[in-house]
């Protein structure tokens, strides 16, 4: 069952240039999709348009199987059954978690609101908040109100735009971790609108990255990281270590030597894609490929290296243990572990992305 449909959706501003080209977007019903993208790429216009907020030039959106907005529909936000978390919550100040939470539930006994109500902040895990002030939660406690309220009413999907972005880092893994419980305790379908990739690859079921109006890749985390559509969205998303390489079969040649590829490629030259935890500094020795130590960034965990290697413009970058010991100017083999992508010149470049699953 598909909890949200959206098929060539299109939209242009006054100065008229488009924000959404033709964007195409599934989510299976009860999953979390992830938005991803540049500023600027058309993220918050999709989600406006699929709130209601914003009239789509061209193209459909179907939510639980309805069309909600297309040729010749476009219902109003209110009957959509759409639940939204915005950035910084927007509790009512002057009303209590309790009626914030139960604010949208308006058909049914008093009693039956109140039971949805307890629910939800059990959902939430603030059970017995309900009779506390905005002013009285924290940050992250104002956010889980703001989703408690967003579920109340069952709606068919739950949009949540940046809910993340007021809390401080400390605060913030803690919250998106008891937000995607909530949701999949609610059995409800979430899309995420986001900048913050570290953000997107944790808490998602989906990923979908956006690049000027269309997707460029959707796919879960670990296919939009382990397998990129080009390099564009290896380097957007997470680090990448990018080689010019040539196909032979199961090998990519590169100036790092054979480098196993996860699809086989015959004489095509290309981008090969890699990640800097795929790398390894070794020993220097004849035969292997070898490099230059040129800088050294301390990242606690891990320590990320830069080499300097002949026949590559830029150094490579290798993810190293962090009790690393090198020095810049030390000589140093390298290694490479896994599969690689091999990204042909010329190839589409949303070739190989999914309009969802």
């Amino acid at each position: 069952m598909t909890g949200l449909r959206i098929t060539g959706l299109t939209h242009a501003y006054v100065c008229g240039a488009r924000v959404l080209d033709g964007l195409d977007l599934t989510v299976p019903a009860g999953q979390l999709a992830a938005v991803l993208g540049p500023s600027g790429c058309g993220k918050t216009t999709m989600l406006r348009i699929v709130a209601g907020f914003l009239r789509a030039d061209a193209g459909t959106v179907e939510v639980g199987g309805r069309t909600v907005a297309g040729p010749g529909v476009q219902l109003p936000p209110e009957r959509r059954r759409i639940g939204i978390v915005p950035q910084e919550g927007a509790l009512f100040p002057h009303l209590s978690v309790a009626r914030n939470v139960g604010f949208g539930l308006t058909d049914g006994p008093r009693a039956e609101r109140r039971r949805r109500t307890e629910e939800m902040l059990d959902i939430v895990g603030l059970p017995g908040y309900g009779e506390r002030m905005p002013h009285e939660l924290s940050g992250g406690q104002q956010q889980r109100v703001a989703l408690a309220r967003a579920l109340a009413p069952a709606p068919a999907i739950v949009l949540l735009d940046e809910p993340f972005n007021a809390l401080d880092s400390a605060l913030r893994a803690g919250v998106r971790a008891d937000v995607r419980a909530a949701l999949r305790a609610a059995g409800a379908t979430g899309l995420l609108v986001t900048h913050d990739q570290q953000e997107a690859l944790s808490t998602a079921d989906l990923v979908a990255v956006v690049r000027a109006g269309r997707l460029a890749q959707c796919g879960t985390p670990q296919e939009v990281y382990r397998t990129p559509a080009d390099p564009w969205v290896a380097g957007f998303v997470g680090d990448a270590v990018l080689l010019p390489g040539t196909g032979q079969g199961d090998l990519a040649e590169t100036a790092l030597g054979p480098v196993p590829l996860d699809t086989p490629v015959h004489g095509a030259g290309g981008t090969v894609i890699l990640r800097p935890e795929q790398l390894a500094l070794t020993a220097p020795c004849d035969g292997s490929p070898r490099g230059v130590v040129v800088d050294i960034s301390f990242r606690g965990p891990d320590t990320v290296v830069a080499v300097a290697v002949p026949g590559l413009e830029a150094p490579v970058e290798v993810r190293a243990p962090g009790t690393f010991t090198h020095r810049p100017g030390d000589p140093t083999g390298l290694a490479v572990t896994g599969t690689a992508v091999l990204h042909v010149a010329g190839a589409d470049p949303a070739a190989g992305a999914a309009a969802g699953v």
